[in-house]
């Protein structure tokens, strides 16, 4: 399993030049919460520098990082589909210089151009398969007794 997220790079030159027409800079100082689970998802972000940290609410468990997202990856999946609402937390783990996308606006680009949504749609289903394996993962770890015998 690659252990980074599949990138805004993969994207098709001309798609992802389409995409990044969207971006908007933002910064967010270390400790800031970029969203919450349950929250209305209504926009995504690109990380340029720094580190964001998605967790999950664990009933009992407080909130494990699940996976720590840098330098090209996406921050936000749940904007592209109903009923959007955010299924994870996210936190500017340290400074973070980001782009920031208004989701509407690239849902109805993906609608109006279907050669350009199918592109971020096969983007967005790549990124969430890695993000199932690394929760997956990552819950096993923290959870599974010690010497269960359970692999990853």
């Amino acid at each position: 399993m690659s252990s980074a997220t599949p990138k805004v790079s993969t994207l098709p030159p001309e798609h992802r030049e389409r995409l990044m027409a969207f971006a908007e800079d933002v910064y967010f100082e270390s400790g800031h919460r970029l969203f919450e689970e349950h929250q209305h998802a209504d926009r995504f972000w690109i990380v340029k520098t720094g580190a964001v940290t998605l967790d999950a609410r664990v009933p009992g468990r407080g909130s494990p990082v699940i996976e720590t997202l840098h330098h090209g990856e996406l921050v936000g999946l749940s904007w592209m589909f109903p009923p959007y609402l955010c299924q994870s937390g996210a936190e500017a783990m340290t400074p973070v210089r980001a782009y920031e996308f208004n989701a509407p606006a690239v849902r109805s680009m993906c609608r109006s151009d279907p050669e350009f949504g199918a592109s971020v749609l096969f983007w967005l289903g790549s990124v969430l398969a890695h993000r199932l394996q690394v929760t997956r993962v990552r819950l096993l770890d923290l959870y599974a007794p010690h010497g269960s015998g359970i692999m990853a």
